[in-house]
């Protein structure tokens, strides 16, 4: 994604641009999952990386081929001594956690941090711990406000990238980010059409002898066109199916 610029998008209220949050990867352990971090933070729009002192140094080459293509990310990414200098020039400052550190402060859940980082102002930044252990206390001490996912309080079993994507997920719900393409849909069957089908189909049934005993038949029929009239048939599937009953009914001679 060579030439990609920084996302910066209005503030409702001022109508200033509100500059992204800033990713901030706290002594991350292995370069994979770095590399899964960021395909996660670019998904969703994030472009601005910060490692605190990785434990294998960097670059490291097991990042490029996790980061499936955000090689943007990976190269901007900035290396920092401490949490103190990642965080040096944000004004608000995240830290992710699920486990209570025994400091008071702000609890929220990244749908709230989202809103309360596009109504700035200035930039936020996010902490994400090592993936063994989590954010020290020291580490949560540094920030304004914590950020918790709700969680099975019997499996809290978040991978690094899994919580990075769930946090620029719910930021990029306030981006008017570009949507996937859309896919021409095939043309819908008339119920002409779906009612020739199912004719040809019960016809071939009686002569097959699959009606069977008489007083099931009307049951057995409203429940075969039941079946054949649930909402999504196309034109070409209707044809498709058609085509295998008249070679069912007329057989090839081999």
């Amino acid at each position: 994604m060579p030439g990609a610029r920084r996302l910066l998008v209005p503030n409702p209220d001022t109508h200033q641009p509100v500059p992204q949050p800033v990713i901030v990867l706290v002594r991350p352990q292995l370069g994979e999952n770095i590399g899964k971090a960021a395909r996660a933070m670019l998904n969703f729009g994030l472009t601005e990386l910060r490692l605190v002192a990785p434990r294998d140094g960097w670059p490291n080459p097991q990042a490029g081929p996790a980061a499936s293509g955000a090689d943007v990310v990976l190269e901007r990414a900035r290396v920092f001594d401490s949490v103190a200098d990642a965080v040096a020039d944000c004004t608000h400052v995240y830290a992710t956690t699920v486990r209570k550190r025994g400091i008071t402060k702000p609890v929220v859940t990244p749908e709230q941090a989202a809103r309360d980082i596009h109504a700035g102002p200035g930039r936020a930044a996010i902490l994400f711990g090592p993936e063994r252990s989590g954010l020290e206390t020291d580490d949560v001490a540094v920030a304004r406000t914590i950020v918790t996912v709700p969680i099975n309080p019997e499996f809290g079993s978040l991978n690094l990238a899994q919580a990075v994507i769930l946090v620029a997920y719910e930021w990029s719900k306030h981006v008017a980010l570009a949507q996937p393409p859309e896919v021409e849909l095939p043309e819908v069957a008339s119920q002409g059409e779906l009612d020739g089908m199912i004719d040809q189909l019960d016809t071939m049934l009686d002569a097959a002898g699959f009606y069977f005993p008489p007083d099931r038949v009307p049951a057995s029929k409203r429940t075969l066109r039941t079946l054949l009239t649930k909402p999504g048939w196309s034109s070409q599937e209707v044809r498709t199916l058609r085509g295998v009953l008249s070679a069912l009914a007329n057989p090839r001679q081999r």
